[in-house]
């Protein structure tokens, strides 16, 4: 984390726009503090207030608060930044203090929080406190709860934090550009028990979605559902950090989508209970056994699951484009087209050419083709036994046996203990059988000189 106090010492222009927001309060700015790194904090223990049992956020971290008059102060920076995606590629996007998403904001139940959010983006924007009870004027509605925050302005928002969850913030304000570009938050509210509901570990992370052209930085604000980058916080695989759980931990995953499109996440080798919504804590009696839960635009999960099987399980969205990385969709399939006869006439046009998607798409998960400066393979990252074949929404929740609480390291690949791994049946060298077709297959064929009829589905506007 990196200091920006002396940034804001010269901030002359600082407008505070609320009547519920103290003279003492305002007086003066809490540091402001951004983040430099892409990697998954440590929790943030809080030094001060209320005690809770705080959260990891996946690729992110927590902003730290400072304690005024019994008041949990926080300052955000809505500013462009520069995310790693993933190692090879980098967007040009907008956030908060440094990075996209926004850190995390943890308070308790009750808790009077006074936020203050400076502008620094070309454009007015606002903070929308997604699932907060709070008074109609902090609810961060450009034009209508509020006038727009201006570009180097400073607004100030307070509320008490009335009901403990899993919530999110991000802008009402020209909010296709803005959300499109990245900005969005986690906010988590602790029960005042802090042994309600208590868990060993607790994760957290947002759903995303971008369209940014191979060689291109900016992501295409105006695409709604066309995205070709699919993102746990603004990282897309192997660019996301594993889940690292000590077997036998209570394991709590909070989920949020600020996307366009629902996402059904799956966790392999377990089955979890949805424990909270946007609406709270579901109750027990309401819980039933899952191993994919969807998660509708604008929604947040809060999954839950005894870690009892050791090993690397995946965790992904289930729509099999969404673990893919920048792949084009108006590729046509190849699969059984034989292109050797073609190859030497294309070579002279695109030299270098390869076949590719003659049988499947599984061989471009190791393909080393040359890739656009900025850009990210289809399928990409390795395991201990080759190319995993996933991007985007996807990771590995690495459980272990006798990590130390508030161990996150990550312990490499999972050692199999003998008799407990697939293997290759040899013995008897049985040839693989002919695939089974329609008996009555050679009977509908087209006959020669027959008319077929040609359908070519529109290739735009794929919806996911």
């Amino acid at each position: 984390m990196v200091s920006r106090r002396n940034f804001f010492t010269g901030a002359g222009a600082v407008a505070v726009s609320t009547a519920l927001v103290s003279r003492a309060g305002a007086a003066s700015l809490p540091e402001a503090v951004v983040m430099d790194k892409a990697s998954t904090q440590p929790p943030l223990n809080p030094p001060n207030g209320r005690p809770y049992n705080p959260v990891v956020t996946l690729n992110g971290w927590t902003l730290p608060w400072r304690m005024k008059d019994g008041v949990k102060e926080f300052h955000l920076v809505a500013e462009p930044v520069v995310r790693e995606i993933a190692p090879g590629m980098k967007a040009n996007l907008w956030g908060y203090n440094g990075q996209s998403p926004g850190p995390t904001i943890e308070v308790v139940e009750g808790d009077r929080v006074r936020i203050f959010v400076t502008n620094k983006l070309p454009e007015h924007t606002s903070v929308h406190w997604h699932g907060q009870r709070l008074p109609n004027g902090m609810d961060g509605v450009t034009g209508l709860t509020q006038p727009g925050i201006d570009p180097s302005k400073t607004f100030v928002y307070e509320f008490v934090a009335k009901r403990p969850g899993t919530f999110m913030y991000h802008p009402h304000a020209d909010e296709m550009t803005q959300m499109a570009m990245g900005m969005m938050g986690f906010w988590i509210t602790h029960p005042k028990d802090h042994n309600f509901m208590r868990v060993d570990r607790d994760f957290c992370f947002l759903l995303g979605a971008y369209d940014i052209d191979p060689g291109s930085y900016t992501p295409k604000v105006n695409t709604m559902l066309d995205f070709n980058l699919w993102t746990f916080n603004s990282r897309a695989f192997p660019g996301i950090d594993p889940l690292v759980i000590a077997q036998n931990d209570k394991v709590r995953i909070r989920v949020g989508n600020l996307t366009m499109t629902n996402h059904p996440i799956h966790m392999h080798g377990h089955e979890f209970v949805v424990t909270g919504t946007d609406g709270g804590w579901v109750p027990p009696a309401a819980r039933w056994p899952e191993v994919t839960t969807d998660i509708a635009v604008g929604q947040m999960r809060a999954i839950e699951f005894i870690a009892s099987e050791a090993g690397d399980w995946s965790l992904h969205c289930h729509k099999s484009h969404h673990t893919m990385n920048a792949m084009g969709h108006d590729v046509p399939t190849l699969i059984g087209v034989d292109q050797r006869e073609v190859l030497g006439k294309i070579n002279k046009l695109v030299p270098g050419y390869m076949v590719m998607g003659d049988k499947g798409m599984a061989g471009m998960a190791e393909m080393e083709m040359p890739l656009p400066d900025n850009t990210l393979p289809m399928m990409t990252g390795s395991g201990p036994f080759g190319g995993i074949g996933m991007g985007g929404m996807f990771t590995t929740m690495k459980v272990r046996k006798g990590l130390a609480r508030g161990d996150y390291k990550d312990p490499g690949w999972y050692q199999h203990p003998p008799g407990t791994l697939a293997y290759e049946w040899k013995e008897g060298g049985i040839a693989r059988p002919e695939p089974v077709r329609a008996p009555d297959a050679g009977r509908m064929a087209a006959k020669p000189g027959e008319q077929v009829l040609q359908v070519t589905k529109p290739g735009k506007n794929h919806a996911h």
